[in-house]
């Protein structure tokens, strides 16, 4: 049996610890140890997007980074995003403007586009156009994402 290391770090604005073998990703180790299922697998290879999560900041594919990686770090998934039952901004923009069919990009959209807008709270069309084009959908097409990014950029409350 492989050895596990145990790691300490922020989820979601909790401090926590979990044991997670050298070579998992912290997409495995999010999905299937600690039971946060919001975050998808896509591609499996760093180029879809589905897995994107927050670290120190960051937008990074969580399929691409491992668990190991997470010592010490601030990690945010699509699950910390809202504030308990109240839908963070993105993801109200994103129901209002049917941003979203199958699901499966939708979490790392909202996790990407918030990254953004914490940064560039006046983002323009350009900017999250070219800010979101390592996520990539297969059902929506992206001009309803877009206009969901934009519009949420408009309330006052989007990087809270």
């Amino acid at each position: 049996m492989p050895r596990r290391t145990h790691i300490q770090t922020t989820l979601n604005g909790e401090e926590i610890d979990f044991l997670c073998e050298p070579r998992q990703s912290l997409l495995e180790v999010l999905r299937d140890e600690l039971g946060l299922t919001g975050t998808k697998e896509g591609c499996n290879n760093g180029n879809c997007g589905a897995c994107s999560v927050l670290m120190d900041g960051r937008v990074v594919n969580s399929c691409c980074v491992l668990g190991v990686e997470a010592e010490g770090a601030e990690v945010v998934t699509i699950e910390g995003v809202a504030d308990g039952d109240t839908l963070h901004p993105l993801q109200q923009c994103f129901l209002e403007e049917a941003a979203l069919q199958c699901g499966v990009c939708t979490p790392g959209f909202i996790v990407a586009a918030k990254a953004l807008l914490d940064s560039e709270p006046d983002a323009d069309e350009g900017r999250v156009r070219h800010w979101l084009a390592g996520n990539l959908c297969r059902c929506t097409g992206y001009d309803k994402i877009v206009r969901a990014v934009l519009k949420a950029s408009e309330m006052e409350e989007v990087s809270a």
